[in-house]
């Protein structure tokens, strides 16, 4: 029965880790913008071991934005060609296997 426990506990650990790495969006600097402008995305796990390419979603279409910076608490992007509206920030994992959306809203003028 204590090899089922440790066992267990050790599933636990390397499964609590995985999700540690998960990258998250805390803030955008500016959070108004034109097309060709750069913005600044603040949080933790931004690094290009966890992100691979950021996107602006209008919930129908995703738009990929060319990254200029990286680092693990900050991406640096241009705003592609979009029409004038509210997007959310969405990121692709490192390895695609994910595309995750973020709790930030960009305002494209």
């Amino acid at each position: 029965m204590k090899t089922w426990l440790v066992a267990g506990l050790v599933a636990s650990a390397i499964a609590l880790g995985a999700f540690q790495a998960l990258p998250r969006c805390t803030a955008l600097d500016p959070e108004t913008g034109k097309v060709g402008d750069t913005v600044a995305v603040k949080g933790e796990n931004l690094n290009k071991n966890n992100i691979s390419e950021v996107y602006l979603t209008d919930g129908s279409k995703d738009t990929k934005a060319a990254i200029s910076e990286q680092t693990d608490t900050q991406i640096k992007f241009k705003v592609p060609e979009i029409k004038p509206g509210r997007y959310h920030l969405a990121m692709l994992t490192a390895n695609g296997a994910s595309m995750i959306e973020q709790p930030v809203v960009l305002t494209v003028e």
